[in-house]
């Protein structure tokens, strides 16, 4: 039987006061920027600068580390809120919780007490380094190894699509020990910024989350001490990201439903204000009709992402299917919710004017990181067949 408490989605009054908190610093800081962030392809330093001020990177880690220890359900309602905002913002915000994941899940202690406490408290920013050019989606498909010299290990090769690149701290690289074991030959490492060796590629330009910065990272001989090893364990790398992945698909979806409601609300607000015919448009049928929609599929997507995220709390088997589940249909939902806000508002929504133009060309990306939504797909599958066989 469910446990009624995994659908619970109550707030207790300390996260709603955070929650507002969130708003607060986002509606003073981001909102006047973003636009010139978007066009200039500034990264949010100075917002991040507040975000820490307030101790909200706290909001993602354990009280262990310094942080608040809110728990992931939590996290997701935090960059839910963000991403109504500006998408890159919170994909940068949550590349941080994304490069610390493999350190919390794999890492020693000692890895955890060094790394951790300075994530939380905004102090350094963390990537996480699996994609490269040729191996994307096909992760056993990687050519970036790590060979054992003494007490060091050397790593070379490339890095594609990394969020964070270049301003990230810390780095979670994943790299061959093994070749001969296949994806069960992967071994991951934390890798400083100031590494000899390191060094990263042009700052791609890119359709939407031009705030977010996304470079490659490139390894050439560079040598990492054994102790940056996560775990202290070779060959574990592949199960630390797959680990990274399921945890962290549902802050992708919780961005996803931020910027649909982002969208809708300033659908809401322009078809509102905007006369035709002798009265607001908003009062037009066709106009309520696309506005129904739009609001029953973000609480779908919403409800889906906190159900994935109290189920990934709790390590329900189920846990990952939902987290793909919530990833597609959210990233799906967003794609819809622009595109109808930027409709209803006409010519208007094509120009620069209205933030709505940003929210259509930011959402384009969601159904294509951290798992494209074919492979969310091929996620969800296999569940089905696995649960298909049960009746045999």
């Amino acid at each position: 039987m469910l446990d009624s408490n995994l659908l619970d989605f109550t707030l207790p009054e300390e996260a709603e006061e955070i929650l507002s908190l969130v708003r607060e610093v986002s509606e003073n800081e981001l909102v006047p920027r973003r636009a010139e962030m978007d066009a200039k392809e500034l990264f949010p330093t100075e917002v991040f600068a507040k975000y820490a001020e307030a101790g909200l990177f706290a909001t993602m880690f354990d009280e262990e580390y310094g942080g608040m220890n809110l728990g992931g359900f939590m996290t997701v309602v935090v960059t839910e809120t963000i991403g109504e905002y500006c998408l890159g913002t919170a994909t940068s915000f949550g590349a941080v919780k994304l490069g610390a994941l493999p350190i919390e899940h794999g890492g020693t202690k000692e890895q955890k007490q060094k790394y951790l406490p300075a994530f939380a408290a905004g102090e350094k920013l963390a990537a996480f380094g699996l994609t490269e050019p040729d191996a994307g989606s096909d992760v056993p498909n990687m050519k970036t190894t790590a060979v054992k010299k003494g007490d060091r290990y050397i790593l070379n090769g490339t890095k594609q699509w990394i969020t964070n690149a270049g301003q990230a701290d810390v780095y979670s690289i994943f790299a061959i020990t093994d070749k001969s074991k296949g994806p069960r030959g992967i071994s991951a490492f934390i890798v400083e910024k100031d590494t000899p060796g390191l060094s990263f590629g042009k700052l791609e330009d890119k359709l939407g989350i031009r705030a977010s910065h996304t470079r490659q990272i490139i390894l050439e001989d560079v040598e990492v001490p054994e102790e940056n090893l996560i775990g202290l364990k070779e060959n574990h790398g592949f199960i630390h990201a797959v680990k990274t992945l399921n945890s962290s698909r549902p802050f992708i979806a919780s961005m996803a439903v931020g910027l649909a409601q982002g969208a809708y609300n300033e659908a809401l607000k322009y078809t509102r204000n905007r006369v035709q015919f002798g009265k607001s448009i908003i009062n037009h049928q066709a106009v309520q009709h696309d506005l129904a929609e739009m609001a029953m599929r973000i609480e779908a997507a919403r409800l889906l992402a906190y159900k994935a995220a109290k189920f990934l709390m709790v390590n329900h088997p189920e846990a990952p299917k939902y987290s793909a589940m919530a990833k597609l249909y959210a990233s799906e939902t967003a794609q819809f919710v622009t595109y109808n806000a930027l409709q209803l508002h006409g010519g208007y929504g094509f120009t620069k004017d209205y933030p709505v133009e940003k929210m259509f060309r930011d959402a384009r990306i969601l159904t294509i990181y951290e798992g494209t939504s074919h492979i969310q797909k091929n996620e969800i599958g296999a569940y089905i067949v696995k649960e298909a066989n049960q009746f045999r």
